[in-house]
């Protein structure tokens, strides 16, 4: 599990927060000049704009972790998301061969605010993962049954599936990923988010009744029959986000009516009621760049979170951008990380004495790059 250090007492974090943010981001650029290109601040999509702005790069959480491992000169990394984005970051920024071309330096990963975590990778924990892979042994040949797991997902189910022929997945690969398991078993075990694999394997035209959902919780078979799930194609964890999981197709209904021109676009973690109704579907990355190359005049009803829909409606004035939900809705972790973390964070960081330091266990991030190197390998 990651190794976390101890708030030093010479840096106490309520008086940041009585800082304006005028001063904060003065002096969280004071330490970027001292520090140069020796640090990167990563800010993802979903940040606020006040973070966002100090960020040298923004992008997803795999991207951002790519393009940081990158860098020869870096020597540390804020990331300002959430926990399992900066445990990617750390497993790929200290990559042995990584170290080797430091000369043997490690980069130090920070996450601003250690409790910037996620509910959907919450969802499966690995305790639960391991008692449910023995479990299902006992209806179906696990040695023909490929685990996938959503970059959003903790190193211990990285790793877990790296350990049993297993891979990554994001939301723009989640079909290829999907069709390199096939190659190499009969079923696939999808987690956490059941409506992205879901959505991905209707897409690819497997049969719905071949998609039982394995729900943790449940007394027996994760709530299943022997039967349903020897049927099985695709078997999904009963997890979700809870940003995407609020969007309906009641709103989608609405914006239809108030504007009939109006085009829906939706990120795949959406239930697949609303995913199969929209207009366009795909990953952040898609949803930016489809935003970003369509015709001015153009209205858009975005089905994902709320900071980026803002941030896209004001980078596009020319289109009419709308918040698909009539109800504010956004990534209440990631919205941990403001402007007083970084600042207390990076303060810290400069004096040597870290905080919020995210170090993955070398076995587990041993394993979790084997599964990551998998899916890196379709790319």
């Amino acid at each position: 599990m990651p190794v976390t250090s101890e708030p030093p007492p010479a840096f106490v974090l309520p008086p940041y927060k009585e800082l304006s943010n005028a001063a904060l981001s003065t002096r969280i650029e004071a330490i970027r000049e001292d520090w140069g290109e020796r640090l990167m601040i990563l800010g993802h999509h979903y940040q606020q704009d006040e973070v966002i702005a100090h960020s040298d790069l923004r992008g997803d959480s795999l991207r951002l972790s790519q393009l940081a491992a990158e860098s020869r000169e870096c020597r540390a990394i804020a990331f300002c998301g959430v926990h399992f984005m900066a445990e990617t970051a750390d497993i790929l920024a200290n990559r042995p061969e990584k170290i080797r071309e430091r000369t043997g330096d490690r980069v130090s990963v920070i996450l601003p605010d250690m409790a910037a975590g996620c509910s959907m990778a919450d969802m499966a924990q690995i305790d639960q993962v391991e008692a449910a892979w023995e479990e299902l042994s006992e209806s179906i040949d696990t040695e023909k049954l490929i685990p996938v797991t959503y970059i959003n997902s903790t190193a211990a189910l990285k790793a877990f599936c790296g350990r049993h022929g297993g891979i990554v997945c994001t939301s723009s690969n989640a079909e290829k990923v999907l069709r390199w398991a096939f190659q190499r078993g009969e079923r696939v075990f999808f987690f956490p988010d059941q409506h992205l694999g879901r959505n991905t394997a209707i897409s690819m035209g497997i049969d719905v009744a071949k998609m039982p959902v394995w729900d943790p919780l449940a007394d027996e078979a994760g709530g299943n029959t022997p039967a349903e799930l020897q049927q099985s194609r695709v078997l999904l964890w009963k997890g979700h986000c809870s940003v995407h999981q609020m969007f309906t197709t009641s709103h989608v209904a609405q914006f239809r009516e108030k504007f009939p021109a109006i085009k829906i676009l939706v990120h795949p973690e959406c239930p697949r009621e609303v995913f199969e109704i929209a207009d366009a579907s795909g990953s952040t990355a898609k949803i930016i760049d489809t935003v970003r190359k369509a015709p001015a005049g153009t209205q858009w009803a975005i089905g994902t979170e709320l900071h980026l829909v803002n941030r896209l409606k004001q980078e596009h004035p020319e289109q009419g951008i709308h918040f698909l939900s009539p109800v504010v809705c956004m990534c209440a972790t990631m919205y941990r990380v403001d402007l007083a973390h970084l600042c207390w964070s990076l303060e810290n960081l400069n004096a040597g004495t870290l905080v919020g330091k995210i170090e993955v266990d070398p076995e587990i991030a041993d394993w979790s790059l084997v599964a990551l190197d998998r899916m890196l390998e379709l790319s």
